[in-house]
């Protein structure tokens, strides 16, 4: 095959995909290679591999970050555990029954939501979680160069002297500019891994980091004994006041995986059966509860040594004189945050990607162009500069993904009971057309469960704008909106079915037959018209 020149690649037509054979989209602009059901040589996931994919995500410094970030909001460790465990519990439901979806029908989710939203509303949710998992890269991303920065401090102290030329109002200096360049860096190579792959980066992160998790803990304990720490910490607000509180803390823990509860069938499409996933219900609740504890524990000791809440690990290791502790707890939190960013931010954006366009973009391309947008083109230490910013991000952040989860769940196993026909997900004029690419019945969810909460997330942003009681609906955004989108979703499916979604038994896949025989007439001459025009484009 003979090189290009310089000058072609300057052409769009020199960035198209490779054209691979795809078994039901009618032709190259509607899939590829990345976006068709997983094949079953690829399907290479085991329980051991979800086991240590959550070990690792909960192991994770925004989760530290959550829970303590819970008691620099005036609550205690007493209402704060029991808040990130029933979150948990909840989003471990959600996330079982989702993840089953993609382990049954081997589909990622930007796909699979089509056969509920309809096959043009579903861009919809597609790029609300695009913009999201780029909001996210970036935050953990600006948190591994925090760790980066403590790395290079434990081996080149004067770097704290390194000086200034930003001004304080940037939340950011010229070293953390630096470290957060580093970092950026040393994500990229890990970009161009597959996804059949990175299981085992989550295998490394489960034996390495959780034994420095515990070290921090039993070091936390040595100089500050639960006695006189975390046992005297009490509650700064009470009345309504802490009721809301602990609302918004319930929030923000299903707020800080519901983006999983949401995209799940992205890894779960990798199950070597649906069973194998079945382990995400017991081990979520019980991973991010005990992470949790951890980060409570350690901060409220911080309290006391430092006098501060320190509710930023990174924070805490900066207070530090041991440097070899701090190089490697360091390092710790560097291996961990990038296996998260990595699968829960860069590998979604990048699924998502394929769908907008996947005559050019595959999942390594969507990598690479989430690190140049999340990594550069947000700013993540301005929402991090405070606790309450990086609250009101999480809570934003499941205004939208609410309704979509409950949305999916009930289009799946409640409407069709699992009877679903995973060729025409890929087809623009197949059986999840609906009324022009829309399914009245998911518009109609999401304007019920959505924009009620804006009020709420205004305020939190700036609370000067007053928009009376109708701003505690942010406080339990996710809550409300799973239960008003389900319960649209449902009783107007219910009461208006679209009968041709509906089927007496699941096409799946694997089944070459049904899947050729699945488009109608006018469908295969609408697919012809449209090849047409691509190539003569």
């Amino acid at each position: 095959m003979a090189k290009k020149s310089p000058t072609e690649y300057l052409k769009l037509s020199a960035w198209a995909l490779e054209p691979e054979p795809s078994t039901f989209a009618p032709n190259v602009r509607w899939s590829n290679k990345d976006m068709d059901p997983v094949p079953v040589q690829a399907r290479t996931w085991t329980t051991l591999n979800y086991v240590a994919y959550w070990i690792s995500d909960a192991t994770n410094a925004a989760v530290w970050e959550l829970a303590s970030s819970m008691l620099a909001t005036g609550l205690s460790w007493r209402q704060a555990l029991p808040a990130i465990a029933v979150g948990h519990c909840i989003i471990a439901v959600v996330i079982l029954l989702n993840g089953t979806i993609g382990a049954r029908l081997h589909v990622a989710f930007p796909v699979l939501n089509r056969s509920s939203f309809g096959f043009w509303f579903s861009y919809f949710s597609v790029i609300s979680r695009v913009l999201l998992s780029l909001f996210w890269f970036g935050i953990q991303t600006y948190t591994g160069s925090e760790c980066v920065y403590q790395m290079l401090k434990a081996i080149w102290p004067s770097i704290a002297h390194m000086p200034n030329h930003l001004p304080a109002t940037a939340n950011i200096t010229t070293s953390g500019i630096m470290c957060y360049f580093l970092y950026w860096l040393i994500q990229l190579p890990c970009m161009l891994i597959s996804p059949q792959r990175i299981r085992w980066l989550f295998v490394a992160k489960a034996i390495i980091v959780p034994p420095t998790w515990l070290a921090i803990l039993i070091w936390a304990f040595v100089k500050v004994p639960a006695s006189e720490g975390l046992f005297k910490q009490h509650a700064t607000v009470s009345g309504s006041q802490l009721s809301w509180a602990w609302l918004s803390a319930l929030n923000s823990a299903l707020g800080i995986y519901a983006t999983l509860g949401v995209n799940i069938p992205d890894f779960t499409r990798y199950a070597k059966n649906e069973k194998a996933q079945y382990v995400q219900l017991a081990i979520i609740p019980v991973a991010f509860t005990l992470c949790g504890f951890v980060g409570m524990a350690v901060t409220s000791a911080g309290m006391v040594l430092y006098d501060q809440t320190l509710w930023d690990p990174l924070k805490l290791i900066n207070q530090w004189d041991n440097r070899a502790a701090a190089f490697f707890a360091s390092f710790a939190f560097v291996l961990t945050t990038l296996g998260t960013n990595i699968s829960a931010n860069s590998l979604s954006a990048a699924n998502d990607m394929t769908v907008l366009c996947p005559r050019y973009i595959n999942i390594r391309r969507g990598q690479v162009l989430c690190a140049l947008l999340g990594g550069w083109a947000l700013c993540p230490w301005e929402i991090l500069a405070s606790a309450e910013g990086f609250l009101t991000f999480i809570n934003g952040y499941t205004v939208f993904l609410g309704p979509f989860a409950g949305i999916m769940i009930v289009d799946y196993w409640l409407i069709h009971k699992g009877r679903v026909d995973v060729p025409s997900m890929y087809r623009p004029h197949g059986r999840y057309r609906y009324i022009y690419g829309f399914n009245w019945r998911a518009v109609l969810a999401i304007l019920c469960s959505v924009p009620p909460t804006f009020p709420g997330w205004i305020n939190s942003i700036n609370p000067k704008i007053r928009v009376g009681g109708v701003m505690n609906l942010f406080d339990f955004a996710w809550i409300f909106g799973f239960t008003v989108a389900s319960t649209v979703y449902y009783v107007t499916s219910s009461l208006f079915p679209a009968q041709e979604t509906f089927l007496d038994e699941a096409i799946l896949a694997d089944d070459a037959s049904a899947a050729s025989g699945s488009i109608g007439y006018e469908d295969e001459k609408k697919s012809v018209r449209e090849a047409v025009t691509v190539v003569s484009a």
